[in-house]
C-alpha cells in the first residue's frame, strides 16, 4: 500500500478537519503513518484507515494522545470523573479505576486510543516493551501511544476483537471493527471516518 502523503493531508484537511490541519495533527497523522508503515510494509488500506479514524475519534481530532476528560493534568482528569460518577453519568462503571491506589498512580484512561485499569497497562507493557506499571503518564508520549494504538488493535488486546477479524481477505466490515475498542458506540460514526482515510489513503497525486 503505498499513498501519497500529499494527497492524503489535502484530503482529510478538506472531509475531516474542516478545512484547516494545525501542526499537532500533522504530528499525529505522520507518526501513525510512519509506525504502520514501518510494522506492516505493504498492506490493504482498511485497516490502517480504521486505526486512523480510531484515533480521529478518540483524541476529538487532535490527534494527540488525551487523557480521559480531556484534563490537562491526572488531577483535573481524576476530578471531573469523580464529579460525574457521584452524578451517576457513568452508569457502566461499577467502580472508580481512575482513584489513585495504594502507590498514588491512577489507571485513567489515557492516548490515542484510551487505556484504563492497571491490567490493561500491565497488558500493554508487555506488548510495547515499555513499562506503563512504572510509569503509567508514558502512554501520553506518542510513539508510546502509538505503539499502544496500533498493536492494541491488531493483537485484540483490548476487547478480544482485533483488526484482522474485521478487514483482510476480502473483508471488509466498518461497523462491527467498533467492537475492538468499545462496543458499537458510535460505530457509525467512526466507520464514515474510516471511510473518508480510506479514500485518502487510495488518492493518487494529481
Amino acid at each position: 500500500m503505498a499513498h501519497n502523503r500529499h494527497a492524503f493531508f489535502d484530503l482529510v484537511r478538506t472531509k475531516l478537519f474542516k478545512g484547516r490541519l494545525v501542526a499537532a495533527q500533522v504530528e499525529g497523522l505522520t507518526a501513525i503513518l510512519d509506525a504502520w508503515r514501518e510494522s506492516d510494509g505493504q498492506g490493504e488500506a482498511q485497516p490502517l484507515s480504521y486505526v486512523l479514524a480510531t484515533a480521529f475519534h478518540e483524541t476529538v481530532a487532535t490527534m494527540q494522545p488525551v487523557r480521559e476528560t480531556l484534563a490537562s493534568s491526572d488531577r483535573s482528569a481524576i476530578t471531573h470523573l469523580d464529579e460525574a460518577f457521584a452524578a451517576g453519568r457513568l452508569g457502566s462503571v461499577k467502580t472508580p479505576y481512575w482513584r489513585p491506589d495504594a502507590e498514588g498512580k491512577s489507571w485513567l484512561g489515557r492516548g490515542l486510543v484510551q487505556l484504563t485499569h492497571r491490567r490493561n497497562y500491565e497488558a500493554m507493557s508487555a506488548v510495547t516493551g515499555i513499562d506503563l506499571v512504572a510509569d503509567p503518564g508514558r502512554a501520553m508520549e506518542m510513539p508510546v501511544s502509538v505503539a499502544i494504538l496500533i498493536e492494541g488493535m491488531r493483537r485484540g488486546s483490548f476487547t478480544g476483537r482485533k483488526l484482522g477479524d474485521y478487514f483482510g481477505r476480502g473483508r471488509t466490515d466498518w461497523l462491527g471493527a467498533r467492537t475492538i475498542i468499545n462496543g458499537n458506540d458510535r460505530a457509525e460514526l467512526v466507520a464514515r471516518h474510516a471511510q473518508v482515510f480510506t479514500e485518502a489513503l487510495d488518492t493518487k497525486p494529481h
